[in-house]
């Protein structure tokens, strides 16, 4: 059983990092060009707080003398400063819901809700740490850099089962969650409330099945529950598809209500549709303003 799943997170890491690849080389490439032109020459890296070493610069009236790099300033007649990078930009917290709603399908024909979510978590990840990004699990202390994390990434995730909330976050760094949101909007409320008060820029990404957009059953039709829920018997079920749908929208409407007033943004992904576009967009809102 250990080797099986050992064997299925492996299989989902290389359909992540294949997927990623995929994206059109011409887009990956633009919005890297247009992240440096905007940022600076290291890409959407900037100088400032942090521990990684980023570049070595001149001394300039003003610095204070203690971030002098008496090493570096030994080899030539000038004095430099060593700059680290500031972290907080680099930061890109994931989430995936692996609540029990996220393990249902329409048809054998589409994967479940967990499985794309996942999916297209991963993938975004393995761009985001080809671009030189810092990924890291939304709750969780470690974060990942570099392309050769993708396969402790991937294992992290199946362990994975934090709560959104997390107070570690730098100022300023970006979220991305990944979910079906079907549960009441206060608790998506209260989550995404919790990290924009820190600075946090974020996206919903909504997963559904087209089955629950569209209701298409039709008869005497028994819905169970995946969460303990009491099961409905329904005589006619096409004779609630208009309601269904109704309170479908209104729901939706209440989860982008909940992105604007955060300043984050929310989209819709349908497990029928390709995981690149979902990717794509996702891609390009992480891009910088004006990129």
């Amino acid at each position: 059983m250990a080797e099986a799943g050992a064997a299925n997170r492996a299989g989902t890491a290389l359909r992540a990092e294949a997927l990623g690849g995929r994206l059109p080389p011409l887009v990956v490439a633009a919005e890297r060009v247009a992240a440096t032109v905007m940022q600076g020459v290291h890409g959407r890296r900037r100088a400032g707080q942090g521990d990684a070493f980023w570049q070595f610069r001149p001394y300039a009236p003003g610095d204070p003398v203690s971030r002098v790099d008496w090493r570096q300033s030994a080899k030539s007649d000038r004095l430099f400063l060593r700059e680290t990078e500031w972290e907080a930009a680099q930061s890109v917290a994931l989430w995936r819901d692996a609540g029990p709603t996220m393990r249902w399908r329409g048809g054998t024909d589409r994967p479940e809700k967990g499985e794309r979510a996942e999916l297209l978590l991963l993938a975004l990840a393995s761009l985001l740490l080809r671009g030189g990004e810092r990924v890291r699990l939304l709750g969780a202390r470690r974060a990942h850099a570099g392309r050769g994390a993708m396969g402790t990434l991937a294992d992290a995730l199946s362990r994975h089962q934090h709560d959104p909330a997390d107070d570690s976050l730098p100022r300023h760094a970006r979220a991305v969650m990944f979910g079906d949101f079907l549960a009441p909007l206060e608790e998506t409320r209260a989550a995404v409330a919790a990290l924009a008060a820190r600075g946090v820029q974020g996206h919903l990404l909504q997963v559904l099945d087209p089955a629950e957009e569209t209701l298409p059953y039709s008869g005497r039709v028994r819905f169970e529950g995946l969460s303990a829920e009491m099961p409905l018997l329904l005589p006619r079920a096409e004779g609630i598809r208009q309601l269904y749908a109704e309170r479908l929208a209104s729901h939706r409407a209440g989860l982008q209500a909940i992105a604007a007033a955060a300043n984050w943004r929310f989209a819709t992904h349908r497990t029928d549709a390709a995981p690149e576009v979902a990717l794509l967009g996702l891609w390009q809102a992480l891009a910088p303003s004006g990129a």
